[in-house]
């Protein structure tokens, strides 16, 4: 293997660090340390209720797997954000109150040997409940820093989730330079390994690409101005990239970065909002109107009769009527009608009466 397919497969393993790619995991010590402390607390707790080798197991085991179940409930709460953690207490201590107030209602009915135990479960059920319902509720709101107050997310930047063929095409990085872009940008853990595969295909033209894509990603990357998050969320039973890339986007309401036409369409069926690159650069391409003369050099011959097909600057095809006894000639033209696809801009125009063209553009 050469030096070049080396640095390509290396490549993406730089990323794998990028800033916000993954929560902070605990240290393993520290959550077995915890858990110890919650099984002792529980076992003491048991057999200070049973006074019996059932009680003191049992007490173990229910402090384990509440200590387990601590730690996923804040991992799980860190990543939904401030909102959705004020809002996951928030339910907590309301599901207790339910809890202790269930408790009072049936008590007398329940047999003193299971009233612990019934209690026990009956406050697990209540505090799950209200805490699911509390954190997602709160995952609606954040909290402004500017005045530290509790406003609703429509406030909140949103995250765009950039697709492949948007990094293959390179006008992203010019994008996030000029400033244009907010919020964070998300780069799936699939989306990248499908780069990595069209950086190391057989075939030189998608190599190149691929090899084009992940030095975009390395120039964004050093943009100190721009947050760029991997995330390993993946949908394992969908093999499409496409497909997950919107039910991504479904799930964490963030909007899909694109030049994939038909991705675009399968996205807004769905719901999703879609950012085109390519609309975007249509969007500031000079406004040309009826009647307004311009100067083309004529390229080739267009498709019906007598057509001539010339540019400009920036691509926008011009169509030159009866212009094709002028190819390879500069003609001063007037434009008859525009017409505007998601695909691109094209313009029909004719000769000016009276203009003179210049012979091979000079």
């Amino acid at each position: 293997m050469d030096k070049t397919e080396q640095s390509s497969r290396a490549g993406p393993l730089e990323f794998r660090g990028m800033k916000g790619s993954q929560p902070k995991n605990y240290h393993l010590g520290g959550r077995i340390m915890v858990v110890a402390v919650a099984a002792m607390l529980g076992a003491f707790l048991g057999l200070s209720l049973y006074s019996t080798m059932n009680g003191l197991l049992g007490g173990a085991l229910v402090g384990t797997l509440a200590a387990l179940w601590a730690f996923a409930f804040v991992t799980r709460l860190v990543r939904m954000g401030l909102g959705a953690i004020i809002g996951g207490l928030a339910g907590l201590i309301l599901g207790i109150a339910a809890a202790f107030t269930v408790m009072a209602m049936i008590g007398d009915s329940v047999p003193p040997a299971s009233r612990s135990l019934a209690g026990l479960l009956i406050g697990l059920i209540c505090a799950y409940v209200a805490n699911a319902i509390g954190a997602a509720h709160g995952k609606q709101f954040h909290l402004r820093q500017e005045t530290g107050s509790l406003v609703q997310g429509s406030d909140k930047p949103i995250e765009k989730i950039l697709d492949t063929s948007v990094i293959i095409d390179g006008r992203i990085a010019d994008i996030c330079e000029a400033g244009f872009l907010d919020g964070p940008l998300i780069l799936p853990q699939f989306v990248l390994h499908e780069l990595q595969m069209i950086a190391d295909s057989s075939d030189s033209l998608k190599r190149n690409r691929g090899r084009r894509g992940l030095d975009i990603l390395k120039k964004i990357q050093q943009n100190p101005g721009l947050d760029i998050r991997i995330v390993e969320t993946d949908f394992p039973k969908v093999r499409e990239v496409d497909s997950k890339l919107v039910l991504l986007a479904k799930e964490t309401g963030s909007k899909v970065m694109t030049n994939d036409f038909n991705l675009n369409k399968v996205a807004e069926l769905q719901g999703v909002s879609v950012l085109n690159i390519n609309e975007l650069a249509n969007a500031v391409k000079p406004v040309v109107l009826p009647g307004e003369v311009m100067n083309v050099l004529v390229l080739k011959e267009g498709k019906e009769l007598g057509q001539g097909v010339g540019y400009l600057d920036d691509g926008t095809m011009v169509v030159v009527h009866q212009a094709r006894e002028h190819i390879g000639d500069k003609v001063s033209v007037s434009v008859t009608s525009v017409l505007q696809t998601t695909a691109g801009r094209m313009i029909f125009s004719k000769i000016k009466d009276g203009s003179d063209s210049n012979r091979n553009g000079a």
